[in-house]
């Protein structure tokens, strides 16, 4: 055996060992079993991405509810009580010092100042659901979106807890969820990535490209960042001097090159995701342009997002831009209200009221002429609408002094729309203050494997083999789908 070829050999696993040998006499026996057990088969074909076309479109394990998900991040982490989740007791014990248990970032605490809620509430819809004046537009949409009120998580700090809601995990190096997805079912446009994130103009949140990254798979299931202007991504455009043809011909060049060198490795799936990634470079510098061209959208169309109106305008074009790119074909968009600078995001320690009714009144209207844009075009059946922070708030002030909150992953309030998800309802609660999720609880995992389960992915059999093990986005432990949504 050539040198080699024998130290690859011998870097193999003796799992990565048996299922490539799979296409010996093994292989007669599995046959059959694929043929009687059509989940082993959609399996087996998952196993395989690895050494295929990253993007290729793939069918999915079971019939799917939804084709595409837009998830609205707001970093910073919003207060439940002040927005979706109202708690009159707050009301009562308003600047009262009360013995309650909270975790933040600065600590644990058993005692603190009640902060009670700074908006009014008020019913909504058909289904009655209690709304605060932050969100009168989003408040007209309540009989379509679902309110998970008993979301918690494991930390109550941006950098891990952003990583644990865009990831399942609190540290960073393995992939989103946005890439999972495309992972699971590639995309259904060939000039256009599989999976955009559009970011406040503010600046990015806090690890930056960690949330929304790959991590151990290749590079072509990472998000894209995307601009809703006239350049929506950097560096795209040809080079000064350069034709389209001769770009074509260095490609081609480049391509076969790369190729040859690939044939003699087994398996070298980032030169095969690089590979790829040039070409739908080339093919976005054609098609990307006009993904966020709006001059074909209807000024009442516009006017539905705010677009035109100085404090929706940017917000707005970002959501409109992820309802043309859901009509393209992208699977996975995240759009993120809040920067990583200050008072640029849902951060509320200081002036909460302040803080909330600028951010809210930034994505109020953008929101709800997303999710009411989409219903008209018959969109919101086949596309999932996620609103989360990475944790929310305590029902305690911080300081002595000031309305701020800190930070609480113990309870929070997360919803989801479209895509199969039932409308109208609220699951789960937290405790009378706010604090705790005390019925129904929800882990973070929950709802990425409800996700996947609307998109026709079994969030306990999607898998990628790595360090030795078949990673799952809900963990190798596994986790069920949030089944009173569905």
């Amino acid at each position: 055996m050539h040198d080699t070829a024998a130290k690859q050999f011998c870097r193999r696993t003796r799992r990565e060992f048996l299922w490539e040998s799979g296409a010996g006499f093994g292989a007669l026996g599995l046959s059959g079993l694929v043929a009687n057990n059509p989940a082993l088969g959609a399996e087996i074909e998952h196993r395989k991405l690895k050494f295929s076309n990253p993007m290729a479109p793939k069918k999915p394990m079971f019939p799917a509810k939804a084709k595409a998900v837009i998830f609205l991040f707001m970093y910073g982490g919003p207060s439940q009580v002040d927005t979706f989740d109202e708690k009159p007791e707050l009301v009562k014990l308003d600047g009262k010092t009360i013995d309650v248990k909270t975790f933040g970032r600065g600590g644990h605490k058993n005692k603190g100042r009640v902060v009670g809620p700074k908006f009014a509430f008020k019913n909504y819809g058909k289904c009655g659901k209690r709304v605060s004046d932050l969100f009168p537009n989003v408040g007209e949409c309540v009989d379509d979106i679902a309110f998970l009120h008993s979301m918690y998580a494991e930390s109550p700090i941006h950098g891990s807890g952003l990583l644990m809601m865009n990831s399942g995990r609190l540290l960073s190096g393995s992939p989103c969820l946005g890439s999972w997805v495309t992972y699971g079912l590639g995309s259904e446009n060939e000039n256009l990535p599989g999976f955009c994130v559009m970011l406040d103009n503010s600046g990015g949140p806090i690890n930056g490209p960690k949330n929304w990254s790959s991590g151990y798979m290749p590079a072509a299931y990472q998000g894209v960042q995307l601009r809703a202007d006239k350049t929506p991504i950097h560096d795209l455009a040809l080079p000064e001097g350069t034709t389209r043809e001769q770009q074509r011909t260095l490609l081609d060049r480049l391509k076969e090159k790369n190729e040859e060198h690939m044939a003699a490795r087994a398996d070298n799936s980032e030169l095969m995701a690089r590979i790829a990634s040039y070409e739908l470079a080339f093919k976005m510098q054609q098609h990307a342009p006009e993904a966020v061209d709006f001059a074909m959208e209807t000024e009442e169309t516009k006017a539905l997002y705010g677009i035109g109106e100085k404090q929706t305008d940017d917000f707005g074009r970002k959501c409109l831009l992820a309802r043309r790119l859901v009509e393209r074909g992208v699977r996975f968009i995240q759009i993120y209200s809040g920067g990583n600078h200050n008072d640029h995001n849902w951060d509320a320690h200081g002036d909460l009221v302040k803080n909330h009714s600028l951010h809210a009144g930034n994505t109020d209207k953008p929101i709800a002429g997303l999710l009411k844009d989409l219903k008209r075009k018959g969109l919101l059946d086949s596309t999932i609408v996620i609103w989360s922070g990475e944790f929310g708030r305590q029902p305690t002030a911080e300081y002595a002094q000031g309305t701020g909150r800190d930070h609480n992953a113990y309870g929070f309030t997360s919803w989801m729309a479209g895509g199969g998800i039932k409308g109208g309802i609220s699951v789960g609660k937290t405790d009378e203050l706010g604090n705790f999720a005390v019925e129904d609880r929800f882990h973070v995992k929950n709802l990425h494997a409800t996700v996947l389960q609307q998109m026709g992915l079994d969030p306990n059999r999607l898998s990628y083999f790595y360090g030795g093990l078949d990673q799952k986005l809900v963990g190798v432990e596994g986790a069920e789908p949030i089944k009173q949504l569905i």
